[in-house]
């Protein structure tokens, strides 16, 4: 019978028979092939020298599991929300880079050997990788040659430390170590037949293998290695995506949970009055600059006022509001938002003065009160001079301070606010970086008020002094550190 006249269900049905899957005959386990400690990644990745990631790496970036049978449109969905989450640093790690290469015995008999088998997969060095990601460090992922079925001996690709992590693979989910890593596990669910035409396609247009081949290796090993690993671990899913990468909706509801989760801070699920804002590549590189010690004093003025002006705009948009409908040009009704009338700054001298123009920019005639608080050490509690609004007490109060190092001095500066009859849900404490101890020290006191700022730090130092910080800000900001 020659291969153009075999019939499909005849090719599918011989193929329904035993396997070679990583098992000895007799059925014992075999042994780990060598590959994973003689390849040159794996050496590096059991020696000391992973490059550490910077100080502002998150130390615990969200880690995405994407899992689905063959061709479901794993790869697509990975794409779309790689392409949305294009604010942040993403990284995809392939659980096919993690092939076991094949001993002599097993390249011999290469055509019974299931590659859908949980047992073809260096599971062990897989944990290794994400844990060092998810601690800050990179690490050297295997590139493995299909052609030959071993790690390229020579070259690995260098993933480094990222916002998120994408952890793709079929059987991502099968092993309880990998799931344990993951914030978020995704299955991607696409019928059967669905996904076979798509594997026919694929494997016959770009691989140039002729139908039968095909569907003999699906009968042999994908379908059951689909039914007896991949779908149970179906149940491990917080989110079930149907269709694949046409399903849109749930694409979309994935990246806004994932954009909430990076926008939130520790501390913010702690204390609920503490905003940061949203991080993108452009305030990453604003804060970058600023913090440069060589920057010139024009450069970092220049970049701290653009950061300031963000802050400042999106505290005002935690201030209250009514609303308010105004005929357009075009004579229809546009239904918005009035300001909030009774409004006024208050800056701590003198670093606080550097924001005092990005609010004047955002509210015309605002009102601008002072308060020097003298500091030594880390006690701040010595009030040296006071000019406020006499009618203080009615407004909203936006307090101005760049940097919130112990918190001391803001809480003097509040609790005056508070003795002038300012209800301390009327205070709005601007910022551009925080330490996380005045971010404790402040709430815990003052639980009503909110922090708006644009960075949380590591901590202070033994000097009280925030790491890693951009030093004295008043004294760059006004030339006056040489």
């Amino acid at each position: 019978m020659s291969e153009e006249t075999i019939p499909i269900d005849y090719v599918m049905e011989a193929a329904s028979g035993p396997h070679f899957s990583g098992l000895r005959l007799d059925g014992r386990l075999s042994s780990p092939p060598s590959s994973s400690t003689s390849s040159p990644a794996h050496r590096y990745s059991v020696s000391s020298s992973f490059a550490q990631a910077d100080a502002n790496t998150p130390k615990q970036p969200f880690v995405i599991g994407v899992s689905g049978g063959t061709a479901s449109g794993k790869t697509t969905v990975c794409d779309m929300i790689i392409q949305q989450l294009h604010d942040h640093r993403v990284v995809l790690v392939n659980q096919d880079s993690f092939y076991r290469g094949l001993t002599a015995e097993e390249l011999e008999r290469v055509h019974e050997y299931n590659f859908d088998h949980p047992d073809s997969f260096d599971t062990e060095q897989l944990v290794d990788c994400i844990e060092k990601l998810k601690s800050g460090q990179s690490y050297p992922v295997p590139i493995y040659d299909f052609k030959t079925h071993q790690r390229c001996v020579d070259s690995f690709r260098q993933v480094n430390a990222s916002n998120v992590i994408i952890l793709e693979g079929i059987l991502v989910f099968h092993d309880q170590r990998v799931r344990n890593l993951m914030n978020m596990k995704i299955f991607v669910d696409t019928e059967p037949d669905v996904r076979l035409a798509r594997r026919i396609r694929r494997d016959t247009v770009e691989r140039g293998r002729d139908i039968n081949s095909v569907l003999e290796q699906y009968a042999k090993f994908v379908k059951p290695a689909f039914d007896d690993f991949v779908l149970p671990s179906k149940k491990y899913a917080d989110v079930i995506i149907p269709r694949g990468g046409e399903n849109h909706v749930a694409i979309d509801l994935i990246v806004q949970h994932i954009h909430t989760k990076l926008g939130q801070h520790d501390l913010c699920k702690i204390y609920p009055n503490v905003t940061v804002i949203q991080s993108t590549f452009q305030i990453r590189g604003m804060h970058t600059l600023i913090r440069d010690q060589d920057i010139s004093k024009h450069n970092f003025v220049f970049y701290s006022d653009r950061l300031i002006r963000l802050v400042v705009e999106h505290g005002l948009g935690h201030l209250p509001f009514t609303e308010k409908q105004v005929v357009t040009p075009t004579a229809s009704v546009y239904t918005g938002v009035d300001f909030c009338k009774k409004l006024c700054g208050v800056s701590i001298i003198r670093s606080g003065e550097s924001m005092e123009n990005a609010l004047r920019a955002c509210c015309k005639g605002i009102k601008i009160g002072k308060i020097l608080i003298h500091r030594e050490g880390d006690n701040g509690m010595q009030l040296i001079y006071q000019k406020l609004p006499n009618d203080i007490s009615e407004r909203h109060v936006l307090l101005l301070d760049p940097v919130l190092a112990t918190g001391n001095s803001a809480n003097q500066a509040i609790d005056l606010l508070i003795q002038k009859g300012v209800p301390e849900s009327h205070i709005i404490f601007l910022n551009l970086i925080s330490a996380p101890e005045g971010i404790h020290c402040v709430c815990k006191r003052f639980p009503s008020l909110k922090i708006v700022t644009s960075e949380i730090d590591a901590g202070l130092n033994e000097e009280y002094r925030v790491i890693p910080g951009m030093g004295e800000f008043g004294d760059r900001y006004f030339g006056t550190d040489d």
